[in-house]
């Protein structure tokens, strides 16, 4: 029953697109690795894929290929810098919602095959708040709500955190300040988001941290590279070492819940839920 061990699944999304979330995906992931996990990043931005180009990776196959039954899963993970694994996204594959009953049986057992060698699972998600970003964001155990001072960066991380909190019953989210121009900004920005959601919903945020602006960020994707590889002394590299130790300390799931097949199932599921199937 080797297949068993606990998997932390945690989806980054943010509600809008332009505050960091890949960045935040993949960097979180080479410092989790750093930590000696096994890190699996799954890139969900279906239609703009997106983590292999920051990384400089030329994905050959991809999702849809295993959904096709044409390759195993292991066959599509690219091997990414500092011994992460990435799933590279399909570009087409909003088709997750129109999966055959035997295709999601072959996707579950895709994941249910590697989740000996996974310890996390990180999935970047698309922007806004569509049906492809909900279903991988209730299908996590976990979720880091990235914002950014933007005026509408709080007002669009509102309105995702509303709609899983409303319709799906989610009421735990983390809150990740990027790129943030001082620590204060972003127990400031925590502080905007907690005004509205104490107001008008019943949830529970917490504070995750805050990444700050870091002219190394620029120049480590100029350079197809992550800022946490390419520029390990940065201010940046340096918060988000501080913030994979957090991260690394959440309890792990303990039900059966926490196995990495249920977490496709669960994201299959609602999937066709969503579609109405």
């Amino acid at each position: 029953m080797s297949s068993k061990h606990p998997v932390q699944v945690i989806a980054v999304t943010g509600g809008k697109g332009g505050v960091g979330k890949t960045n935040v995906s993949v960097n979180l992931a080479l410092a989790l690795a750093d930590l000696g996990r096994r890190v699996l990043l799954m890139d969900a931005d279906l239609g703009l894929a997106n983590v292999d180009v920051l990384l400089g990776l030329t994905a050959k196959r991809t999702l849809e290929d295993v959904i096709a039954g044409e390759c195993d899963l292991r066959d599509v993970l690219l091997q990414g810098p500092g011994g992460i694994r990435i799933v590279p996204a399909a570009s087409g594959a909003q088709s997750m919602v129109q999966l055959s009953p035997m295709q999601h049986a072959g996707l579950i057992q895709a994941f249910s095959d590697i989740s000996d060698n996974v310890d996390v699972l990180i999935i970047d998600t698309a922007a806004g708040i569509g049906d492809g970003v909900v279903s991988f964001v209730r299908a996590a155990q976990e979720v880091i709500m990235v914002v950014c001072d933007e005026p509408t960066s709080i007002t669009d991380a509102y309105a995702l955190i509303k709609l899983l909190n409303r319709d799906y019953g989610m009421s735990r989210f983390r809150v990740l300040a990027n790129m943030a121009h001082s620590p204060q900004e972003g127990h400031n920005l925590f502080a905007k988001l907690t005004k509205v959601t104490d107001r008008f919903l019943d949830v529970a945020l917490q504070y995750l941290g805050a990444v700050p602006y870091d002219e190394s960020v620029r120049k480590a994707v100029q350079k197809q590279r992550a800022v946490y590889e390419a520029f390990p002394r940065s201010k940046c590299a340096l918060a988000f070492k501080a913030i994979a130790q957090k991260v690394d300390a959440w309890p792990l799931p303990a039900n059966p819940r926490g196995h990495l097949e249920f977490f496709v199932e669960r994201l299959v599921q609602s999937s066709t839920a969503d579609s109405g199937v």
